[in-house]
């Protein structure tokens, strides 16, 4: 439904957020409708296969400005004590290519000496409670990354005690663990996640056993979830208090968040909100966003505090959706029946094998609307098994080359001023010496139209024209010069005027929420203790588990996924009694423990470490 009138009252912009791999696809998001985009540097960065070139931001910042769409970077890893020189340097660099804010885990970059760029707290603070989001507004942080776990109810707590834009995930994959509180990685491979370098543990399958080592589940991705999917929940995020709309997905390529944020921006635009960037955009196909690589979709715990399902417990996969049948499979020709689309050659299909197990197949040739051949004869396909497509070839190729047009539309009024012909738009005003002034022999009207609107190298568009010059002739050749003089005069008035955040002041006053920190502080350097040191933190401060590896059985996930309610076996209900803890979950060469808090209805993760 659109928003009601009072909603928009205080028309407070919303601004859609979207993933970029590289320039190249942060160019292309912002054609497809995303207000700002988000990428990483050279270096620290949460997806270390995700880096840039600070030439790559800069190029990605002067396509973006031109409709006045963001470009933020994510420097939200740990800083070691080694390394803050260096990060030092780089965020100088990335202000001097006019990026328009960082998104940061490490509060030593506090006390680095940084010129006054904007700072936006990541989800890598774990931002669970209004305390915390008060904390870091007060140090300064201009925008706040909440927990993708929160409920309406919580969200609305959060912009109760803040007066920053708030952001919140909408789309895409989810870690099962808080972000910024995941060492699983970490304690199993060396890889850290809060290093840009998760080994994605969560994805493996594992076994489930009981206190009397009966096996409860099998070979299942117990950990996996399903991806983020809050495409029909805009309306209540923006009530709630979000003003910033983040798809998941510095790793995706260009096909994904062209459809992605196309959707997206065609929600945003169908309930009329404001928008934070100028412009727009016109996509020339139909998004659909369970056509791009989805584990199937949940809106987590937006509505609720327990969902009944959202883990994607067969594959960590992109199984697809059901298609058709199998009838019969006669070595490389497979036969369906109730066929629900039309194949098409070199669709992706999914299929499950006896095992539980995933398969996949490629079509190569469509032989007819109820059969279609493939290289190899496929194993394990039988005769009742569900076909899943998980790729759409003609989908996919409508995605190629160029699919939108982003344009800044333009009210643009032509008249005399004696000698002069001038030309305005947007309160920009070109003139030209024109003095011989004749009358035309024909009406000029649609002609001046013609010459005036041939805008296609440029990114502005004819949206009407106030002809003042009525039976006057002008040469086209005037026309044309007063039109690119006009639209070099606006590019020039719009980096002028380019409308800059910087950095908040910190508050001196502020107050950490809690006077000592453990681990789960993640504190990395000495520049963030120094921080906390300053705002009543005057207790023990452990270090992080990146510096100094705690030893015992450390709590490696802290999850609101309950794996006992996703299973049926809440410890509340007469089932939960039937499983004896504590539940293991084992996978080759991996060991957690599972402890459960049924009062805030949170699970542990627990893994014993011991350094060596």
């Amino acid at each position: 439904m659109l928003l009601n009138q009072t909603s928009l009252t205080d028309k407070r912009p919303i601004e859609l957020l979207a993933p970029a791999k590289n320039a190249t696809i942060a160019i292309e998001a912002v054609k497809h409708g995303a207000d700002a985009v988000y990428m990483g540097a050279s270096s620290h960065g949460a997806r270390s296969a995700a880096s840039n070139s600070i030439a790559e931001v800069a190029a990605a910042v002067e396509f973006a400005h031109q409709f006045r769409a963001k470009v933020y970077v994510t420097v939200n890893t740990l800083i070691y004590e080694n390394e803050l020189k260096k990060v030092e340097r780089l965020i100088s660099d990335l202000y001097k290519a006019g990026v328009d804010a960082l998104i940061v885990q490490d509060l030593g970059v506090l006390r680095l000496d940084i010129p006054p760029i904007a700072l936006h707290a990541s989800t890598q603070c774990d931002i669970r409670t209004p305390e915390t989001a008060r904390f870091l507004q007060d140090l300064g942080f201009s925008q706040l990354v909440l927990p993708r776990e929160l409920t309406l109810d919580e969200i609305r707590a959060m912009k109760a005690a803040t007066n920053v834009p708030l952001e919140a995930f909408v789309h895409g994959a989810l870690c099962v663990s808080y972000s910024g509180d995941c060492y699983a990685s970490l304690m199993h491979t060396g890889r850290s996640a809060n290093r840009g370098e998760c080994a994605q543990l969560c994805r493996l399958p594992y076994d489930l056993t009981d206190a009397d080592s009966r096996i409860l589940s099998t070979g299942k991705h117990l950990l996996s979830l399903r991806d983020l999917n809050r495409l029909n929940d805009l309306s209540t995020m923006i009530e709630a208090g979000i003003s910033s709309f983040k798809i998941e997905g510095r790793l995706k390529e260009m096909p994904y968040v062209k459809n992605v944020v196309t959707a997206y921006n065609a929600e945003l635009t169908r309930l009329g909100v404001p928008r934070t960037s100028d412009g727009i955009s016109e996509a020339r196909f139909v998004a659909d966003v369970s056509k791009s690589f989805n584990r199937g979709f949940t809106s987590y715990f937006l509505h609720t505090h327990s969902p009944k399902s959202i883990a994607s417990v067969d594959s960590p996969k992109s199984i697809g959706h059901p298609i058709a049948t199998v009838k019969a499979v006669k070595g490389r020709q497979i036969e369906m029946v109730r066929c629900r689309e039309v194949l098409h050659n070199g669709d992706g299909l999914t299929y499950f094998l006896k095992s539980g197990a995933v398969s996949g197949l490629r079509v190569n040739r469509v032989d007819s609307a109820t059969s279609f051949s493939v290289n190899e004869s496929p194993k394990g396909l039988a005769e009742g098994s569900t076909l899943y497509r998980n790729f759409d070839k003609e989908f996919d190729d409508t995605l190629s080359g160029e699919t939108a047009t982003r344009y800044i539309p333009l009210d643009i009024t032509v008249r005399r001023a004696g000698p002069l012909l001038c030309m305005d738009a947007s309160g920009v005003t070109v003139t030209i010496e024109y003095p011989d002034i004749q009358t035309a022999r024909t009406p000029q009207h649609e002609a001046r139209s013609r010459t005036i609107g041939k805008l296609g190298n440029t990114i502005y568009r004819l949206r009407s024209l106030d002809d003042r010059l009525d039976d006057e002739f002008v040469a086209a050749s005037a026309l044309t010069d007063l039109r690119r003089k006009l639209t070099d005069k606006l590019a020039e008035a719009n980096r002028a005027t380019y409308p800059y955040d910087y950095r908040k002041a910190e508050q001196r006053a502020a107050t950490a929420p809690s006077s000592e920190l453990s681990y789960h502080a993640n504190v990395a350097n000495s520049l963030a203790k120094t921080v906390y040191r300053s705002h009543g933190v005057n207790g023990d401060i452990d270090d992080a588990p990146e510096v100094c590896k705690p030893n015992g059985e450390v709590c490696v996930m802290h999850t609101r996924y309950c794996l006992r309610r996703e299973l049926g076996h809440c410890l509340l209900s007469p089932a939960g009694r039937e499983w004896k803890e504590p539940l293991r979950l084992t996978a080759p060469g991996i060991e957690f423990t599972l402890q459960f808090d049924c009062r805030n209805c949170r699970m542990k993760v627990m893994m014993y470490h011991q350094s060596r």
